[in-house]
Protein backbone atom coordinates (compact mmCIF):
# COMPACT_ATOMS: atom_id res chain seq x y z
CA UNK A 1 0.00 0.00 0.00
CA UNK A 2 1.56 3.38 -0.81
CA UNK A 3 1.88 5.78 2.84
CA UNK A 4 1.43 9.24 2.82
CA UNK A 5 -1.67 9.61 0.42
CA UNK A 6 -3.86 12.88 1.37
CA UNK A 7 -7.28 12.95 0.33
CA UNK A 8 -9.26 16.22 0.20
CA UNK A 9 -12.63 16.34 1.58
CA UNK A 10 -14.97 19.48 0.30
CA UNK A 11 -17.28 20.22 3.29
CA UNK A 12 -17.60 19.27 6.80
CA UNK A 13 -20.95 18.55 6.52
CA UNK A 14 -22.09 14.92 8.70
CA UNK A 15 -21.37 13.25 5.71
CA UNK A 16 -18.32 14.56 4.53
CA UNK A 17 -17.11 13.94 8.29
CA UNK A 18 -18.56 10.44 8.81
CA UNK A 19 -16.21 10.01 5.20
CA UNK A 20 -12.87 10.93 6.76
CA UNK A 21 -13.89 9.11 10.20
CA UNK A 22 -14.19 5.88 8.51
CA UNK A 23 -11.03 6.39 6.22
CA UNK A 24 -8.96 7.10 8.84
CA UNK A 25 -10.40 3.46 10.62
CA UNK A 26 -9.40 1.97 7.05
CA UNK A 27 -6.29 3.64 6.61
CA UNK A 28 -4.62 5.42 9.78
CA UNK A 29 -1.70 6.57 7.90
CA UNK A 30 -3.66 8.75 5.21
CA UNK A 31 -3.54 12.47 5.35
CA UNK A 32 -6.62 14.04 5.13
CA UNK A 33 -8.01 17.73 4.70
CA UNK A 34 -10.89 19.23 4.90
CA UNK A 35 -11.93 22.47 2.80
CA UNK A 36 -14.72 23.82 4.05
CA UNK A 37 -16.35 27.33 3.21
CA UNK A 38 -17.86 27.77 6.70
CA UNK A 39 -16.58 29.00 9.90
CA UNK A 40 -16.50 25.51 11.68
CA UNK A 41 -18.46 22.17 10.53
CA UNK A 42 -21.88 21.13 10.15
CA UNK A 43 -23.32 24.62 9.34
CA UNK A 44 -26.12 23.97 7.14
CA UNK A 45 -27.85 20.47 6.83
CA UNK A 46 -26.21 18.28 9.14
CA UNK A 47 -26.94 21.09 11.89
CA UNK A 48 -30.34 21.99 10.96
CA UNK A 49 -32.55 19.23 10.82
CA UNK A 50 -35.19 17.27 12.83
CA UNK A 51 -32.74 15.07 14.56
CA UNK A 52 -34.43 11.93 13.83
CA UNK A 53 -32.90 8.67 13.55
CA UNK A 54 -34.89 7.29 10.82
CA UNK A 55 -35.71 3.15 10.80
CA UNK A 56 -35.93 3.31 6.84
CA UNK A 57 -39.96 2.46 6.47
CA UNK A 58 -40.66 4.62 3.62
CA UNK A 59 -37.78 3.59 1.60
CA UNK A 60 -37.77 1.38 -1.62
CA UNK A 61 -36.37 -2.04 -0.83
CA UNK A 62 -32.92 -2.55 -2.44
CA UNK A 63 -32.27 1.22 -3.13
CA UNK A 64 -29.31 2.37 -1.57
CA UNK A 65 -31.22 4.83 0.90
CA UNK A 66 -32.78 1.65 1.97
CA UNK A 67 -29.73 -0.47 2.55
CA UNK A 68 -27.48 2.43 4.13
CA UNK A 69 -30.46 3.83 6.43
CA UNK A 70 -30.57 0.38 8.03
CA UNK A 71 -26.78 -0.07 8.36
CA UNK A 72 -26.36 3.71 9.03
CA UNK A 73 -29.07 3.30 12.39
CA UNK A 74 -26.84 0.56 14.06
CA UNK A 75 -23.55 2.19 13.16
CA UNK A 76 -25.21 5.31 14.13
CA UNK A 77 -26.11 3.83 17.74
CA UNK A 78 -22.81 2.31 18.05
CA UNK A 79 -21.14 5.52 17.83
CA UNK A 80 -23.11 7.14 19.91
CA UNK A 81 -22.77 4.83 22.81
CA UNK A 82 -19.32 4.74 22.38
CA UNK A 83 -18.76 8.23 22.67
CA UNK A 84 -21.44 9.07 25.58
CA UNK A 85 -23.71 11.17 22.73
CA UNK A 86 -26.68 11.15 24.28
CA UNK A 87 -29.72 9.75 22.03
CA UNK A 88 -33.37 8.40 22.84
CA UNK A 89 -35.09 5.59 21.20
CA UNK A 90 -38.65 6.59 21.25
CA UNK A 91 -40.48 5.15 18.63
CA UNK A 92 -43.29 6.89 16.02
CA UNK A 93 -46.66 6.72 14.98
CA UNK A 94 -47.70 7.05 11.33
CA UNK A 95 -51.04 7.98 11.20
CA UNK A 96 -53.93 7.83 8.47
CA UNK A 97 -56.01 10.99 9.10
CA UNK A 98 -58.90 9.53 7.09
CA UNK A 99 -60.58 7.13 4.89
CA UNK A 100 -58.77 8.12 2.10
CA UNK A 101 -55.13 7.44 3.08
CA UNK A 102 -55.59 4.25 4.80
CA UNK A 103 -54.12 2.34 1.05
CA UNK A 104 -51.72 4.45 1.48
CA UNK A 105 -51.10 3.53 4.68
CA UNK A 106 -50.60 0.13 4.14
CA UNK A 107 -48.30 0.41 1.68
CA UNK A 108 -46.18 1.81 3.86
CA UNK A 109 -46.82 -1.09 6.26
CA UNK A 110 -46.18 -3.83 3.74
CA UNK A 111 -42.91 -1.49 2.20
CA UNK A 112 -41.69 -1.90 6.26
CA UNK A 113 -41.94 -6.06 5.76
CA UNK A 114 -39.78 -5.40 2.91
CA UNK A 115 -37.41 -3.52 4.41
CA UNK A 116 -37.16 -6.18 7.37
CA UNK A 117 -37.95 -3.57 10.37
CA UNK A 118 -39.22 -5.71 13.13
CA UNK A 119 -41.64 -4.95 15.92
CA UNK A 120 -43.95 -2.14 13.63
CA UNK A 121 -47.74 -2.68 14.73
CA UNK A 122 -50.76 -1.91 12.69
CA UNK A 123 -52.97 -0.04 15.55
CA UNK A 124 -56.64 1.27 15.44
CA UNK A 125 -57.46 4.70 16.10
CA UNK A 126 -57.55 4.35 19.71
CA UNK A 127 -54.48 1.93 19.97
CA UNK A 128 -52.75 5.20 18.84
CA UNK A 129 -54.27 7.32 21.29
CA UNK A 130 -52.51 4.93 23.42
CA UNK A 131 -49.24 6.36 22.27
CA UNK A 132 -50.49 9.73 21.62
CA UNK A 133 -53.42 10.35 23.32
CA UNK A 134 -54.39 13.62 21.27
CA UNK A 135 -53.87 12.31 17.95
CA UNK A 136 -57.08 12.44 15.63
CA UNK A 137 -56.62 9.61 13.23
CA UNK A 138 -58.37 5.92 11.66
CA UNK A 139 -55.85 3.79 12.01
CA UNK A 140 -52.31 4.15 12.36
CA UNK A 141 -48.43 1.87 12.58
CA UNK A 142 -46.30 1.85 15.42
CA UNK A 143 -42.57 2.10 14.46
CA UNK A 144 -40.27 1.60 17.66
CA UNK A 145 -37.03 1.79 16.07
CA UNK A 146 -37.23 5.51 15.53
CA UNK A 147 -35.37 8.21 17.54
CA UNK A 148 -33.71 11.20 18.55
CA UNK A 149 -30.42 12.95 18.57
CA UNK A 150 -28.67 16.02 18.88
CA UNK A 151 -26.83 15.13 15.24
CA UNK A 152 -24.53 18.26 15.64
CA UNK A 153 -22.75 16.57 18.63
CA UNK A 154 -22.26 13.60 16.33
CA UNK A 155 -20.19 16.15 13.89
CA UNK A 156 -18.99 17.74 16.95
CA UNK A 157 -17.31 14.43 18.41
CA UNK A 158 -16.52 13.21 14.62
CA UNK A 159 -14.80 16.37 14.53
CA UNK A 160 -12.63 15.91 17.35
CA UNK A 161 -11.73 12.39 16.56
CA UNK A 162 -10.70 13.74 13.22
CA UNK A 163 -8.43 16.31 14.87
CA UNK A 164 -6.93 14.05 17.31
CA UNK A 165 -6.11 11.79 14.53
CA UNK A 166 -3.96 14.63 12.80
CA UNK A 167 -6.62 15.89 9.95
CA UNK A 168 -6.43 19.15 9.21
CA UNK A 169 -9.67 21.68 8.91
CA UNK A 170 -9.30 24.24 6.59
CA UNK A 171 -12.34 26.64 7.29
CA UNK A 172 -13.61 29.81 5.74
CA UNK A 173 -11.72 28.01 2.15
CA UNK A 174 -14.07 28.00 -0.48
CA UNK A 175 -13.13 25.79 -3.93
CA UNK A 176 -12.78 28.12 -6.54
CA UNK A 177 -11.06 25.83 -9.16
CA UNK A 178 -9.07 22.67 -10.06
CA UNK A 179 -6.13 21.69 -11.59
CA UNK A 180 -4.13 18.59 -12.13
CA UNK A 181 -0.05 18.71 -12.63
CA UNK A 182 1.96 15.60 -12.65
CA UNK A 183 -0.50 13.05 -10.95
CA UNK A 184 -1.56 15.37 -8.39
CA UNK A 185 -4.74 17.92 -7.47
CA UNK A 186 -4.25 21.14 -7.36
CA UNK A 187 -7.36 22.99 -5.05
CA UNK A 188 -7.20 26.52 -5.63
CA UNK A 189 -9.06 28.85 -3.09
CA UNK A 190 -8.64 32.65 -2.59
CA UNK A 191 -5.38 32.35 -3.98
CA UNK A 192 -4.28 29.36 -2.04
CA UNK A 193 -3.35 25.95 -3.03
CA UNK A 194 -3.95 22.46 -1.49
CA UNK A 195 -2.14 19.52 -2.64
CA UNK A 196 -4.23 15.74 -2.93
CA UNK A 197 -4.27 12.56 -4.17
CA UNK A 198 -7.48 12.36 -4.32
CA UNK A 199 -11.12 14.68 -3.25
CA UNK A 200 -14.26 13.22 -2.09
CA UNK A 201 -17.01 15.86 -2.79
CA UNK A 202 -19.77 16.39 0.32
CA UNK A 203 -20.23 19.69 -0.40
CA UNK A 204 -24.12 19.12 0.20
CA UNK A 205 -25.96 22.05 -1.40
CA UNK A 206 -22.92 22.91 -3.88
CA UNK A 207 -22.01 19.31 -4.46
CA UNK A 208 -23.07 19.45 -8.25
CA UNK A 209 -21.20 22.73 -9.05
CA UNK A 210 -18.30 20.99 -6.96
CA UNK A 211 -18.27 17.43 -9.25
CA UNK A 212 -18.49 20.60 -12.56
CA UNK A 213 -15.11 21.21 -11.79
CA UNK A 214 -13.79 17.91 -11.84
CA UNK A 215 -16.20 16.56 -15.47
CA UNK A 216 -17.30 20.34 -16.85
CA UNK A 217 -19.44 17.98 -18.71
CA UNK A 218 -21.57 17.07 -15.49
CA UNK A 219 -24.63 18.68 -16.74
CA UNK A 220 -27.53 16.22 -16.22
CA UNK A 221 -28.98 17.31 -13.29
CA UNK A 222 -29.28 20.45 -11.33
CA UNK A 223 -29.77 21.11 -7.27
CA UNK A 224 -33.22 21.95 -5.99
CA UNK A 225 -32.98 23.64 -3.17
CA UNK A 226 -36.16 23.19 -0.59
CA UNK A 227 -36.54 25.20 2.36
CA UNK A 228 -38.20 23.15 5.32
CA UNK A 229 -39.79 25.47 8.14
CA UNK A 230 -40.49 24.65 11.88
CA UNK A 231 -42.74 26.11 14.93
CA UNK A 232 -41.93 25.31 18.16
CA UNK A 233 -44.94 23.91 20.43
CA UNK A 234 -45.02 26.32 23.76
CA UNK A 235 -44.05 25.04 26.45
CA UNK A 236 -47.88 25.12 27.88
CA UNK A 237 -48.85 22.62 25.13
CA UNK A 238 -45.89 20.56 24.60
CA UNK A 239 -48.03 17.57 26.46
CA UNK A 240 -50.01 17.35 23.68
CA UNK A 241 -46.84 15.22 21.88
CA UNK A 242 -45.51 12.27 23.75
CA UNK A 243 -42.91 11.77 21.15
CA UNK A 244 -43.08 11.49 17.13
CA UNK A 245 -46.12 11.90 15.05
CA UNK A 246 -45.92 12.09 11.36
CA UNK A 247 -48.89 11.41 8.54
CA UNK A 248 -48.87 9.41 5.39
CA UNK A 249 -47.16 11.30 3.06
CA UNK A 250 -47.94 12.22 -0.63
CA UNK A 251 -46.32 9.08 -2.49
CA UNK A 252 -45.34 11.31 -5.48
CA UNK A 253 -44.16 13.99 -3.17
CA UNK A 254 -40.55 13.25 -1.53
CA UNK A 255 -41.46 14.91 1.27
CA UNK A 256 -43.04 13.32 4.33
CA UNK A 257 -45.48 16.33 5.65
CA UNK A 258 -45.66 18.25 8.55
CA UNK A 259 -45.30 16.25 11.97
CA UNK A 260 -44.59 16.68 15.54
CA UNK A 261 -41.05 15.86 16.68
CA UNK A 262 -39.54 15.62 20.24
CA UNK A 263 -36.17 16.83 20.21
CA UNK A 264 -33.05 15.89 22.77
CA UNK A 265 -32.83 18.90 25.34
CA UNK A 266 -36.70 19.27 25.37
CA UNK A 267 -39.56 21.40 23.12
CA UNK A 268 -41.73 19.93 20.38
CA UNK A 269 -40.52 21.15 16.55
CA UNK A 270 -43.63 20.86 14.05
CA UNK A 271 -43.01 21.08 10.34
CA UNK A 272 -41.01 20.76 8.29
CA UNK A 273 -43.02 22.19 4.74
CA UNK A 274 -41.34 21.97 1.94
CA UNK A 275 -40.83 25.22 -0.31
CA UNK A 276 -38.52 26.30 -2.39
CA UNK A 277 -35.46 28.53 -1.29
CA UNK A 278 -34.62 31.48 -2.91
CA UNK A 279 -31.22 31.21 -2.37
CA UNK A 280 -29.02 27.90 -2.03
CA UNK A 281 -28.96 28.43 1.84
CA UNK A 282 -31.59 30.79 2.30
CA UNK A 283 -33.16 29.86 5.64
CA UNK A 284 -35.36 33.07 5.58
CA UNK A 285 -38.53 33.49 3.38
CA UNK A 286 -36.79 36.67 2.59
CA UNK A 287 -33.21 35.60 1.66
CA UNK A 288 -32.79 35.98 -2.55
CA UNK A 289 -29.74 35.00 -4.64
CA UNK A 290 -30.82 36.01 -7.87
CA UNK A 291 -28.49 34.38 -10.06
CA UNK A 292 -29.16 31.23 -8.32
CA UNK A 293 -33.28 31.81 -8.04
CA UNK A 294 -32.79 32.16 -12.35
CA UNK A 295 -30.52 29.00 -12.74
CA UNK A 296 -33.57 27.27 -11.13
CA UNK A 297 -36.08 28.77 -12.56
CA UNK A 298 -34.67 28.57 -16.17
CA UNK A 299 -34.17 24.37 -15.77
CA UNK A 300 -36.30 22.65 -17.86
CA UNK A 301 -36.71 19.67 -15.13
CA UNK A 302 -37.68 22.55 -12.61
CA UNK A 303 -40.02 24.01 -14.88
CA UNK A 304 -41.66 20.34 -15.53
CA UNK A 305 -41.48 19.74 -11.59
CA UNK A 306 -43.69 22.91 -11.18
CA UNK A 307 -46.06 22.11 -13.67
CA UNK A 308 -46.85 18.67 -12.04
CA UNK A 309 -46.58 19.50 -8.23
CA UNK A 310 -47.92 22.94 -8.79
CA UNK A 311 -50.82 22.62 -6.16
CA UNK A 312 -48.95 20.93 -3.52
CA UNK A 313 -45.73 23.69 -4.19
CA UNK A 314 -48.57 26.48 -3.82
CA UNK A 315 -49.84 25.02 -1.28
CA UNK A 316 -46.92 24.89 0.97
CA UNK A 317 -46.17 28.44 -0.08
CA UNK A 318 -49.02 29.71 0.95
CA UNK A 319 -48.30 27.77 4.15
CA UNK A 320 -44.88 29.16 4.20
CA UNK A 321 -46.60 33.11 4.68
CA UNK A 322 -49.54 32.12 6.63
CA UNK A 323 -49.36 30.54 10.17
CA UNK A 324 -52.84 30.16 10.04
CA UNK A 325 -52.75 27.85 7.30
CA UNK A 326 -49.60 26.14 9.11
CA UNK A 327 -51.82 25.61 12.02
CA UNK A 328 -54.70 23.67 9.87
CA UNK A 329 -52.37 21.46 8.79
CA UNK A 330 -51.13 20.46 12.30
CA UNK A 331 -54.73 20.29 13.35
CA UNK A 332 -55.28 17.34 10.75
CA UNK A 333 -53.26 15.52 13.33
CA UNK A 334 -53.63 17.17 16.65
CA UNK A 335 -57.53 19.04 16.80
CA UNK A 336 -56.60 20.74 19.87
CA UNK A 337 -53.60 22.52 18.36
CA UNK A 338 -54.16 26.26 17.90
CA UNK A 339 -52.77 29.64 16.33
CA UNK A 340 -51.24 31.33 19.59
CA UNK A 341 -49.90 27.49 20.36
CA UNK A 342 -46.84 27.54 17.98
CA UNK A 343 -44.32 30.21 17.98
CA UNK A 344 -41.67 30.38 14.30
CA UNK A 345 -38.65 27.98 15.27
CA UNK A 346 -35.83 27.45 12.99
CA UNK A 347 -35.38 26.26 9.49
CA UNK A 348 -33.38 23.84 6.97
CA UNK A 349 -32.96 23.85 3.55
CA UNK A 350 -33.05 20.37 1.97
CA UNK A 351 -30.76 19.61 -1.16
CA UNK A 352 -32.86 17.81 -3.77
CA UNK A 353 -31.26 16.82 -6.96
CA UNK A 354 -33.29 16.81 -9.75
CA UNK A 355 -33.24 15.89 -13.94
CA UNK A 356 -33.90 17.41 -17.11
CA UNK A 357 -36.87 15.49 -16.87
CA UNK A 358 -38.31 16.53 -14.29
CA UNK A 359 -37.76 13.59 -11.56
CA UNK A 360 -36.81 14.67 -8.01
CA UNK A 361 -33.87 11.89 -7.74
CA UNK A 362 -35.30 9.94 -4.59
CA UNK A 363 -32.19 8.07 -3.75
CA UNK A 364 -28.70 8.72 -2.93
CA UNK A 365 -26.57 9.37 -6.17
CA UNK A 366 -22.59 9.07 -6.00
CA UNK A 367 -20.40 10.02 -8.79
CA UNK A 368 -17.29 9.07 -9.54
CA UNK A 369 -14.15 10.42 -12.27
CA UNK A 370 -10.66 10.05 -12.38
CA UNK A 371 -9.91 12.35 -9.31
CA UNK A 372 -12.76 12.62 -7.50
CA UNK A 373 -15.66 10.40 -5.68
CA UNK A 374 -18.64 12.76 -5.30
CA UNK A 375 -21.79 12.65 -3.38
CA UNK A 376 -24.25 14.36 -4.90
CA UNK A 377 -27.62 13.46 -3.57
CA UNK A 378 -27.93 13.20 -0.25
CA UNK A 379 -31.01 13.95 1.56
CA UNK A 380 -33.07 12.64 4.13
CA UNK A 381 -32.18 10.13 5.55
CA UNK A 382 -28.51 10.92 5.43
CA UNK A 383 -27.47 12.00 8.96
CA UNK A 384 -28.57 8.48 9.86
CA UNK A 385 -27.13 6.77 7.26
CA UNK A 386 -23.63 8.40 7.43
CA UNK A 387 -22.06 6.53 8.93
CA UNK A 388 -22.64 3.89 6.29
CA UNK A 389 -22.82 6.16 3.64
CA UNK A 390 -19.12 7.20 5.00
CA UNK A 391 -17.93 3.26 5.20
CA UNK A 392 -19.27 2.65 1.55
CA UNK A 393 -17.27 5.78 -0.08
CA UNK A 394 -14.29 5.30 1.98
CA UNK A 395 -13.50 1.76 0.54
CA UNK A 396 -14.64 2.99 -2.81
CA UNK A 397 -11.61 5.68 -1.72
CA UNK A 398 -9.20 2.98 -0.91
CA UNK A 399 -9.60 0.85 -4.24
CA UNK A 400 -9.19 3.77 -6.44
CA UNK A 401 -6.01 5.40 -4.60
CA UNK A 402 -4.36 1.92 -3.95
CA UNK A 403 -4.78 0.54 -7.22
Amino acid sequence: MRKNLKIAVIGAGIVGLATAFQLKKLDPDLEIVFLEKEDSFGKHQSGRNSGVIHSGIYYKPGSLKAENCRKGYELLIDFCDQNGIEYDICGKVIVAADESERESLENIYQRSLENKLQGLKKLSASEVREYEPYVQCVEGIWVPQTGIVDYKQVCKKLAEILENSGTEFEYRTKLDKVEVSNGKILLNSGGRTFEADFVVNCAGLYSLEVTRLFDKTFKNIRMIPFRGEYYDLVKEKEYLVKNLIYPVPNPEFPFLGVHFTRVMGGGIKAGPNAVLAFKREGYSRWDVNLKELFEVLAYPGFRKIATKYWDEGWMEMKRSYSKRLFVEALRKLIPEVGYNDIQRGGSGVRAQACDKDGRLIDDFLIVEDQYSLNVCNAPSPAATSSLAIGESVAKKVLERVNR
